[in-house]
Protein backbone atom coordinates (compact mmCIF):
# COMPACT_ATOMS: atom_id res chain seq x y z
CA UNK A 1 0.00 0.00 0.00
CA UNK A 2 1.69 3.42 -1.27
CA UNK A 3 0.88 6.68 0.55
CA UNK A 4 1.71 10.20 -1.15
CA UNK A 5 1.73 12.91 0.20
CA UNK A 6 1.66 15.84 -1.65
CA UNK A 7 3.12 19.07 -0.14
CA UNK A 8 1.83 22.49 -1.97
CA UNK A 9 4.51 24.98 -2.26
CA UNK A 10 4.46 27.08 1.04
CA UNK A 11 2.06 25.35 2.89
CA UNK A 12 4.57 23.23 5.19
CA UNK A 13 8.20 23.89 6.25
CA UNK A 14 10.10 21.34 4.89
CA UNK A 15 11.71 20.82 8.27
CA UNK A 16 8.28 18.90 9.24
CA UNK A 17 8.25 16.86 6.04
CA UNK A 18 9.82 13.83 8.04
CA UNK A 19 6.91 14.52 10.70
CA UNK A 20 4.70 13.99 9.08
CA UNK A 21 6.04 10.98 7.45
CA UNK A 22 6.83 9.10 9.92
CA UNK A 23 3.27 9.75 10.80
CA UNK A 24 1.54 8.52 8.05
CA UNK A 25 3.71 5.31 8.23
CA UNK A 26 2.55 5.11 12.03
CA UNK A 27 -1.35 5.27 10.96
CA UNK A 28 -0.85 2.53 8.18
CA UNK A 29 0.66 0.34 11.20
CA UNK A 30 -2.41 0.89 13.37
CA UNK A 31 -5.20 1.60 10.92
CA UNK A 32 -3.59 -0.47 7.71
CA UNK A 33 -5.16 0.61 4.13
CA UNK A 34 -5.59 -1.88 1.75
CA UNK A 35 -5.44 0.77 -1.06
CA UNK A 36 -3.09 3.32 -1.97
CA UNK A 37 -4.24 6.72 -0.98
CA UNK A 38 -2.66 10.10 -1.61
CA UNK A 39 -2.66 13.03 0.87
CA UNK A 40 -3.03 16.69 -0.15
CA UNK A 41 -2.05 19.52 2.21
CA UNK A 42 -3.20 23.08 0.66
CA UNK A 43 -2.80 26.25 2.01
CA UNK A 44 -6.59 27.71 0.67
CA UNK A 45 -9.86 25.29 0.50
CA UNK A 46 -9.97 24.01 -2.86
CA UNK A 47 -12.21 21.59 -2.34
CA UNK A 48 -15.57 21.71 -0.13
CA UNK A 49 -14.26 20.81 3.63
CA UNK A 50 -13.41 22.03 6.58
CA UNK A 51 -10.27 21.65 8.06
CA UNK A 52 -9.86 18.03 6.22
CA UNK A 53 -11.83 15.51 3.65
CA UNK A 54 -11.27 12.61 2.26
CA UNK A 55 -12.96 11.79 -1.08
CA UNK A 56 -13.95 8.44 -2.38
CA UNK A 57 -11.29 8.07 -4.97
CA UNK A 58 -8.55 7.63 -1.50
CA UNK A 59 -7.79 11.27 -1.84
CA UNK A 60 -7.70 13.00 1.86
CA UNK A 61 -7.35 16.47 1.49
CA UNK A 62 -5.76 18.74 4.96
CA UNK A 63 -5.98 22.30 5.33
CA UNK A 64 -2.37 22.78 6.12
CA UNK A 65 -1.74 27.29 6.57
CA UNK A 66 -1.78 28.95 9.23
CA UNK A 67 -2.61 25.82 11.49
CA UNK A 68 -0.73 24.25 14.42
CA UNK A 69 1.29 20.82 13.18
CA UNK A 70 -0.53 18.76 16.03
CA UNK A 71 -4.06 19.97 14.73
CA UNK A 72 -3.07 19.13 11.09
CA UNK A 73 -1.71 15.64 12.42
CA UNK A 74 -5.07 15.39 13.82
CA UNK A 75 -7.17 16.35 10.91
CA UNK A 76 -4.98 13.55 8.72
CA UNK A 77 -5.89 11.06 11.70
CA UNK A 78 -9.21 11.91 11.49
CA UNK A 79 -9.87 11.66 7.48
CA UNK A 80 -7.32 8.31 7.16
CA UNK A 81 -10.20 6.73 9.74
CA UNK A 82 -13.02 7.49 7.35
CA UNK A 83 -10.77 6.34 4.55
CA UNK A 84 -10.35 2.60 6.63
CA UNK A 85 -14.13 2.92 7.20
CA UNK A 86 -15.32 3.02 3.48
CA UNK A 87 -12.79 1.25 1.55
CA UNK A 88 -11.70 -1.55 4.52
CA UNK A 89 -15.17 -1.64 6.39
CA UNK A 90 -17.73 -1.15 3.79
CA UNK A 91 -19.02 1.71 5.23
CA UNK A 92 -21.07 4.14 3.66
CA UNK A 93 -20.69 8.05 4.58
CA UNK A 94 -22.67 8.85 7.63
CA UNK A 95 -23.58 12.69 8.70
CA UNK A 96 -20.87 15.11 9.27
CA UNK A 97 -22.18 15.65 12.40
CA UNK A 98 -22.67 12.80 14.43
CA UNK A 99 -22.98 9.51 13.70
CA UNK A 100 -21.38 6.13 14.34
CA UNK A 101 -18.48 6.84 11.72
CA UNK A 102 -17.64 10.85 12.17
CA UNK A 103 -17.65 10.20 16.36
CA UNK A 104 -15.52 7.06 15.85
CA UNK A 105 -12.97 9.62 13.93
CA UNK A 106 -12.96 11.68 16.49
CA UNK A 107 -12.35 9.40 18.64
CA UNK A 108 -9.67 7.98 17.15
CA UNK A 109 -7.65 11.03 15.85
CA UNK A 110 -7.20 12.17 19.42
CA UNK A 111 -6.00 8.64 20.33
CA UNK A 112 -3.70 8.15 17.35
CA UNK A 113 -2.54 11.92 17.93
CA UNK A 114 -1.41 10.97 21.61
CA UNK A 115 -0.05 7.62 20.70
CA UNK A 116 2.22 9.17 18.23
CA UNK A 117 3.46 11.88 20.59
CA UNK A 118 4.46 8.89 23.47
CA UNK A 119 5.88 6.67 20.75
CA UNK A 120 8.40 9.76 19.15
CA UNK A 121 8.58 12.25 21.78
CA UNK A 122 11.17 13.88 19.24
CA UNK A 123 8.83 15.33 17.39
CA UNK A 124 6.87 16.96 20.31
CA UNK A 125 8.35 20.18 19.30
CA UNK A 126 7.27 20.83 16.17
CA UNK A 127 4.08 19.61 17.09
CA UNK A 128 3.58 23.14 18.53
CA UNK A 129 4.91 25.05 15.80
Amino acid sequence: MKVNLHFKKNTIDTKYHEMFIKFVNFLQKEIPLENGVDIYFLGDREVQMSTGSRHSDSKIYVLASKRMNRDILRTIAHEWVHEYQMSVLGRKQGPNIGGRNEDEANALAGNLVKIFEELFPNYREFEYE
